[in-house]
């Protein structure tokens, strides 16, 4: 994700932020002005963003202040102004008492606010480090515009504010949200990495006129779709902007591809991923050391593989172990001329491709805009949104933001860093649930009812979209890491790089999600190849099992015939053959929602009645009978067992 998020708390928290974070992560010097602090780190002064800021008598872009922050932040969330306000109070004659009183926003708090930090995908960054001035400029402004938006979706969608016995009534703050918001310009190891930190407050103010604390899960629950959207929104601008386009790159076999963009080399990501490196190289003895971990009974401690939840644990203590210290900072004029230098003499790459980094990207795009049009089918895009989630998500249930996130990431893949119409996110989630989603919430409190908190599952089984996983190998408890820098390097398996050794793992729900999408998609794609009447039985049992359980071949004598369509059930097959012949699955087609509707009926009304056939004839083959799904939360220790939902080799 390109979006993180860490609560702030007063006390020893706050002042890590105001030493630190505020200076551009260096190290603010003693007894110097935050103001002058930030001149000497070369980075810009924070600025104020929000609509609640009218509210606490501030403006937006207004230059944030040492004293704002500590009230807002630091005395447990007290208002901007606190020290003006208690004097003139005290001034009137009241007590300190009520003067203190007047300066706080509601009750006191502990967790004050919560720190984004939104930075942009690496070929954009790299765009903005190595290009020319009008360059560097174009990029801040998106990427500073996608963070308005952000927040704004959050004020408007996400932040709720929860009061009365244990916070069971929850409101929008109506006014808004208050969060400062400061530069930075490079990643501990000095490279470039173009990214903000937002200091979002807790406090907002009810339609009653009494501030209350914003529920700070339900920023936590939807980080993932704020990220997606961060990343659609600030690609989109720099597209636009600068005339590029972007395209899907697979960073880890398995995983999802992030959308970079088209034209940026590799080697250059590479050049600026030496803190990847270190983490990844330190993963891999961790992951060694799982694996072979005994008792002291010689039994194994873990599973024989390291499984996705494990590996993102032992990724965070990889990160803290390879964590550098921080280096002074440097102004951006200066970090710019060297980041080009380095990358001429370091990278790999020719040094006129860097220096016409954007003539590159551009030539590039115009390969791409030629070849895929931006054209998006809300339908289409609600079966390959439903189905991803349905796979991705433990146990086939998920809420109405799993459905936003990945609606999205799946516009950001087919627009291809075009601008797409406010709401077709949410045109394609309401989509995808009136068509493909069961609601199975069982609502016991009163957050329960409400529509984001909504408990979701698909129309398909789970155990018919899965991919065939592989037996993962055993390890074997003799091998070794890497030898030492000094000693000879051992040889190296094909397909791996140096210092590197296998160590098995549980694969990756991805692939199974992608295979997922395409077997639904795929019965609309090939639907008159070879006759209508095997392959709606092929795919309508491939994709939606609980409607066609089984199926026999096609006559043979009217395999080659189209199906006899009425006035109510007419289909157009010249757009399903358009649909099978299309290049890619964004192109400009004919058929539309309502055509897909025609044709989900049809297959519907085929399924009811093969299913009925396979209750007639006794050799038709049962499907397993279906049962309450049971949420699977299994530890990384304990070994999986097979079920209808992981598919027959899953706990293999």
């Amino acid at each position: 994700m390109t979006v993180d998020i860490r609560v702030v708390r007063a006390g020893q928290m706050y002042r890590y932020y105001l030493r630190e974070t505020v200076v551009g992560d260096g190290r603010r010097p003693a007894r110097t002005p935050l103001r002058a602090a930030q001149e000497q780190a070369g980075v810009p002064v924070g600025r104020w963003m929000g609509r609640g800021l009218a509210a606490l008598g501030l403006v937006p872009g207004e230059e944030v202040t040492e004293a704002q922050l500590r009230n807002l932040f630091g005395e447990r969330g007290r208002h901007p102004y606190a020290d003006r306000i208690e004097a003139d109070r005290l001034a009137a004659g009241d007590s300190p008492k009520q003067a203190f009183k007047a300066g706080a926003l509601g009750r006191r708090v502990m967790v004050t606010g919560v720190d984004f930090v939104f930075r942009p995908q690496p070929t954009i960054y790299l765009l903005w480090a190595l290009g020319d001035e009008e360059t560097r400029r174009v990029i801040e402004a998106a990427h500073e515009y996608a963070i308005e938006r952000v927040l704004e979706w959050i004020e408007d969608e996400v932040a709720v504010i929860r009061y009365g016995k244990d916070g069971i009534y929850r409101v929008r703050p109506p006014g808004g949200l208050v969060a400062a918001r400061f530069r930075h310009y490079e990643a501990r190891s000095g490279m470039p990495l173009l990214h903000d930190h937002l200091l979002l407050s807790v406090k907002g103010q009810r339609l009653d006129g009494k501030w209350g604390s914003i529920h700070t899960l339900a920023l936590y629950e939807n980080t993932v779709a704020a990220s997606a959207f961060y990343n659609e929104l600030v690609a989109a601008e720099v597209c636009e902007a600068l005339g590029l386009a972007t395209e899907p790159r697979t960073v880890t076999p398995g995983r999802r591809p992030v959308m970079e963009i088209a034209g940026v080399p590799h080697e250059l990501i590479r050049w600026t991923s030496r803190r990847s490196e270190q983490i990844a190289a330190c993963l891999e003895e961790l992951g060694h050391e799982y694996v072979t971990a005994v008792d002291d009974d010689g039994e194994p401690r873990f599973l024989p593989v390291v499984s996705e939840r494990a590996r993102a644990k032992l990724n965070a203590i990889a990160a803290r172990k390879t964590r550098p210290p921080k280096q002074k900072t440097l102004p951006l004029a200066q970090l710019r001329a060297w980041w080009k230098t380095s990358a001429i003499l370091t990278s790999g790459v020719a040094a006129d491709v860097i220096t016409s980094l954007l003539e590159h990207a551009r030539a590039a795009a115009a390969a791409i805009r030629a070849r895929v049009a931006a054209v998006v089918d809300v339908a289409l895009a609600a079966v390959d949104v439903a189905a991803t989630v349905f796979v991705m998500n433990d146990g086939g249930r998920f809420h109405r933001r799993h459905l936003l996130a990945e609606a999205r990431r799946h516009l950001a893949l087919v627009l291809r860093g075009r601008r797409r119409e406010p709401g077709l996110d949410d045109q394609v989630v309401a989509a995808a649930i009136s068509t493909y989603c069961l609601d199975i919430s069982e609502p016991k409190t009163v957050r329960g009812l409400e529509a984001g908190y909504r408990l979701y599952t698909a129309r398909w089984s789970l155990s018919d979209l899965t991919a065939r996983r592989r037996t993962p190998a055993v390890p074997d408890p003799d091998r070794h890491p890497p030898a030492d820098p000094g000693e000879p390097a051992a040889p190296t398996p094909p397909g791996q790089d140096a210092g590197e050794w296998e160590v098995p793992r549980v694969p990756l729900q991805y692939e199974r999600a992608v295979l997922a999408g395409a077997v639904v998609r795929e019965k609309l794609r090939t639907t008159v190849v070879r006759g209508w009447g095997y392959d709606v039985a092929r795919h309508q049992q491939a994709a939606m099992p609980e409607l066609l359980l089984g199926q026999r071949a096609a006559d043979p004598e009217r395999d080659h015939q189209a199906p006899e369509a009425g006035a109510q059930e007419a289909i157009d097959f010249k757009a399903l053959r358009a649909l099978k012949a299309s290049r890619t699955d964004v192109e400009a087609l004919d058929f539309t929602a309502e055509q897909l509707r025609r044709a989900t009926e049809f297959f519907t009304k085929a399924g009811d009645e093969s299913a009925v056939r396979t209750k007639k004839y006794p050799d038709a083959q049962d499907a397993p009978a279906p049962h309450p799904v049971r949420e699977d939360d299994q530890r990384a220790h304990r070994p999986q067992q097979p079920d209808q939902h992981r598919g027959p080799e899953a706990g293999r």
